[in-house]
């Protein structure tokens, strides 16, 4: 398969599992508690079973937040695979306040490649892909439109996505004072600490709050400069907003070497990062 069939069977997942989404947001839904502490619904395994049954004509392997229990002796051999958070920022999702994604990335050689961040309920879709770059697509109706019979022309799919998205970073986000963008539902004393050193540094420093992987978002449309992240995060939270940062022209970092983000790792926890414009 070539980029175009991968970007836009990404977005097309991305997009229905956007959809399978909104259906439970909208109900009296209950919460369960995984082993991690974490919040689980019934939105996080409704996008997770649309985003397998989608990709699988890909007959790549899909690591997903919701069927992470693959032993690292099986997937060490994977060269190429999907690395799937189908419903990114639970927390955000079960206060409801809208700041929840679905976050799909193409791994090759524990590089994310390709990444696609769509959040249902603005239904603007963030994707990029090496040697193509990075766009957002501002409504979930054009995305519609553009990817009608895109199984059988998948590239006449993407010149449509293209017709239609915003090139990234946007054109007069800079204009603006230094901003940081930071987790709304994670914050360490370390982060604070780093933050107040930024202040000291920035006097006029903005800071914008957020969930889930639009903090990636942020900085790849040139809404914030940085986005640090002193604190615990999987694979799955970071390959996508990586993939997209990096080709809109940014960087994500290792907070200590200064390194990119490596994936398919034996432990999946990332170390702490740096996402910078």
């Amino acid at each position: 398969m070539e980029t175009a069939d991968y970007l836009v069977a990404a977005i097309d997942a991305a997009a229905r599992a956007g959809a399978a989404i909104l259906e439970v947001y909208g109900t009296d839904f209950g919460v369960d508690i995984k082993a991690d502490r974490s919040p689980l619904t019934r939105a996080d395994l409704a996008a997770h079973a649309v985003i397998r049954d989608r990709l699988r004509a890909t007959a790549l392997p899909l690591l997903s937040e919701e069927g992470r229990d693959i032993p690292y002796d099986e997937r060490r051999g994977w060269g190429r695979f999907w690395m799937v958070d189908p419903l990114d920022g639970t927390k955000e999702f079960v206060k409801r306040n809208g700041e929840f994604t679905v976050n799909i990335a193409l791994i090759d050689d524990q590089r994310p490649v390709l990444g696609v961040i769509f959040v249902p309920v603005s239904g603007a879709c963030y994707f990029a892909a090496e040697a193509l770059g990075a766009y957002k697509v501002e409504r979930v109706a054009a995305i519609s439109a553009a990817l009608d019979g895109w199984v059988e022309a998948p590239e006449a799919a993407l010149e449509r996505l293209l017709a239609v998205a915003h090139p990234l970073p946007l054109v007069g986000a800079a204009k603006r004072p230094f901003t940081v963008a930071a987790s709304r539902s994670h914050v360490t004393d370390d982060l604070q600490r780093h933050l107040s050193a930024l202040a000291a540094d920035h006097p006029d420093m903005v800071r914008i709050s957020a969930g889930s992987s639009l903090k990636f978002c942020l900085v790849a449309e040139g809404a914030a400069d940085k986005y640090p992240r002193l604190g615990p995060t999987m694979e799955w939270d970071t390959a996508a907003g990586q993939a997209i940062v990096a080709c809109a022209g940014g960087r994500v970092v290792t907070y200590e070497e200064g390194d990119p983000l490596r994936y398919n790792k034996p432990d999946l926890h990332n170390p702490w990062f740096i996402v910078r414009r």
